[in-house]
């Protein structure tokens, strides 16, 4: 019986021309926790200022192939070049401007990892007129890295345009010599965190939801107060409903229900869609739903509340 080839792994490098992809690939390929002893394969999908190292290319025994067009970027192409260099893995720096939506890789080939690096000085800019590409690239992305930070801007904000998208991503910012912010200055909050009851206006909703899921040491046994339409999913038990609100991530076709799970005795009169004002008590536990720790209410009152004006809010990172 022949033995089952083990995939090749794939890692991906995303983002807009000139946000860093090179320079980080040229300093990761060289790292000894990076290092194999095969050929990798690493496919370069668009061409910046940034020049890869030739030495480390021929150290690290790296073979280079250029895709010019979207259209080279097929699942027939790829598998070709797979038979040609016969590479023990795969890296790619990808175009931000293709459609990573209809990436798609040979059989023999499995994501392992995806990286998006970004130009902290440029993203405001890019965010605002290319926002559905950009959220496809890191809708999907273990890391988000920042790099050119500098205090003066809203990493804070950066950091909750990120959150609302993909609120498992690991964000990081470096400044413009690549070292580590690990204090990133928080800007202040629309609303007062240390009031008795920490009142959420509809506008405020989506920065609030982003906040509690990164700031435990703000919420933890806080009392909150805001209104939320209800959802109820199969399998949950009788006491337990999620109250939130229907989010514009990026356009009025990507359109995500931010909510948090709430405990209460009234859940099991609650409908779906129906609309509530909810205070409740922060507390913060390991559930499958946020697949980990993430904020879980206890309600300590529930109201009637009155369906918006404008039920679908817009997140402004």
């Amino acid at each position: 019986m022949s033995k089952v080839q083990d995939p090749i792994p794939v890692y991906l490098i995303n983002g807009f021309l000139e946000s860093g992809k090179t320079q980080f690939l040229n300093f990761t390929l060289g790292q000894d926790y990076f290092h194999i002893d095969g050929t990798t394969l690493l496919l370069i999908c668009e061409e910046g200022m940034e020049e890869y190292d030739e030495d480390l290319l021929d150290r690290e025994n790296i073979a280079v192939e250029y895709l010019e067009k979207e259209s080279d970027f097929t699942v027939e192409h790829l598998s070709e070049l797979e038979d040609r260099f016969c590479p023990e893995r795969v890296v790619v720096e990808y175009n931000g401007m293709w459609n990573c939506k209809e990436m798609r890789f040979p059989v023999t080939w499995e994501l392992a990892q995806q990286i998006t690096t970004v130009d902290a000085t440029t993203f405001v800019n890019y965010f605002a007129n290319m926002k559905s590409i950009f959220i496809e690239m890191v809708r999907a992305s273990e890391l988000v890295l920042f790099n050119r930070c500098d205090p003066s801007l809203d990493l804070a904000g950066f950091k909750r345009a990120i959150r609302a998208v993909n609120r498992n991503a690991e964000i990081v910012f470096e400044d413009e010599n690549g070292n580590n912010l690990d204090e990133v200055l928080e800007e202040e909050l629309p609303y007062d965190v240390n009031a008795e009851t920490i009142d959420i206006e509809e506008r405020y909703y989506p920065i609030f939801y982003v906040d509690a899921l990164d700031h435990r040491e703000r919420y933890e046994g806080k009392k909150v107060r805001f209104l939320g339409m209800v959802y109820k999913q199969f399998g949950f038990r009788k006491s337990e409903f999620i109250p939130g609100r229907r989010v514009m991530t990026c356009c009025a076709e990507d359109v995500a229900f931010l909510g948090f799970l709430c405990k209460s005795p009234e859940a099991r009169n609650l409908v779906n869609r129906q609309w509530v004002i909810v205070t409740a008590e922060v507390r913060y536990e390991n559930r499958r739903e946020y697949g980990g720790e993430g904020p879980v209410l206890y309600a300590l009152q529930i109201e009637k509340g009155q369906r918006p004006v404008q039920d679908i809010l817009a997140f402004n990172g």
